[in-house]
């Protein structure tokens, strides 16, 4: 039976389209959209979070995959061909394997985003968007049936498949949440001039713990990685599911 073919190019207008991708701000290392083209024939779809060497490598064993991530491949900068840096590029272009990332723009997107498919797992009701990063607003803002703390760490724990470490700060019992994925532990502060009785996000810098406490916010550190499994699936799924083509999550947890 024959494999199902589709357009790279169909494919990747239909993201950029659908995520707005060259509306949304963002930092320069994120380089949003395709970055790394094959011959133009996509056979399958491969979801993970980050472009590591170990991810390209895997992908780039079926010819013809298109790899959508949440972290591309620039991150650093300009960066020489050398090292781990020209042996991604190598594997992805002997492999036909084509390359596409979405940062901010799959963090905010109201309905494959990662902010609000984890908080709409979590349970929050009347979710709107918040806390603005790069000129819009990234993050979701919602309610929740009153749970104590602790009950919420333990739902948030099952949601995201791994442990939450948890800077008790704020009140006992949680009414309010903000929900900004990956590493926005530094926004502390203005989650509490938003009014939040929790604050999740994926990791933070050292100060953000005892601020927490000061500020009277829950802060939950989720995983910078576990946190943003949720976007890179949806949008994989979606695509997949529009043209008829397998789809798969490739899972390399970082712990972090």
């Amino acid at each position: 039976m024959k494999k199902p073919v589709q357009s790279l190019s169909q494919l990747v207008s239909t993201m950029d389209s659908l995520l707005r991708t060259g509306e949304i701000n963002d930092y320069p290392g994120a380089v949003n959209g395709l970055q790394i083209q094959n011959s133009g024939a996509v056979t399958r779809i491969i979801a993970a979070v980050d472009a590591c060497e170990e991810v390209i490598q895997q992908s780039s064993r079926v010819p013809g995959t298109l790899l959508i991530v949440h972290h591309g491949l620039f991150w650093n900068g300009v960066q020489t061909l050398t090292g781990a840096h020209y042996r991604k590029i190598k594997a992805a272009m002997d492999g036909d394997l084509a390359v596409y990332s979405s940062h901010l723009p799959l963090d905010l997107h109201p309905k494959l985003g990662n902010n609000v498919l984890l908080a709409r797992a979590l349970g929050l009701t009347e979710i709107k968007p918040a806390l603005e990063i790069k000129g819009q607003a990234v993050g979701v803002m919602g309610r929740i049936r009153p749970i104590k703390r602790n009950e919420f760490s333990e739902r948030l724990s099952g949601v995201i498949g791994s442990d939450v470490h948890l800077a008790p700060g704020g009140p006992e019992i949680i009414k309010t949440v903000l929900v900004v994925t990956g590493g926005a532990g530094g926004e502390v502060v203005r989650s509490a001039s938003l009014g939040a009785d929790a604050f999740v996000t994926g990791e933070g810098p050292h100060w953000t713990y005892t601020a927490s406490e000061e500020l009277g916010v829950n802060l939950f550190y989720a995983g910078h990685y576990a946190t943003e499994t949720f976007g890179v699936k949806a949008l994989a799924s979606l695509i997949a599911s529009k043209v008829g083509l397998p789809w798969s999550f490739l899972d390399h947890p970082t712990g972090l």
